[in-house]
């Protein structure tokens, strides 16, 4: 499940985000702490994503960077 992988290689990820989303400031990224929920709702605030939109680039992100567990 994409939020356990999320959590599980935070520290990884969390480097990632902002090359992946260069709107997301530090002060958001330090915020989420891993959560998926989080990284959702900063992605549909920050680029008009709807849910389903968010949801997908997030798993989307995650494929690419081969994350899955």
């Amino acid at each position: 499940m994409n939020k356990d992988i999320i959590q599980g290689h935070w520290h990884e990820i969390k480097g990632n985000l902002k090359q992946q989303w260069g709107k997301l400031t530090d002060d958001q990224i330090t915020q989420m702490k891993g959560s998926y929920e989080e990284l959702e709702g900063v992605l549909q605030k920050s680029y008009g994503y709807q849910k389903d939109e968010a949801k997908k680039e997030i798993d989307a992100f995650i494929k690419k960077n081969d994350w899955n567990e």
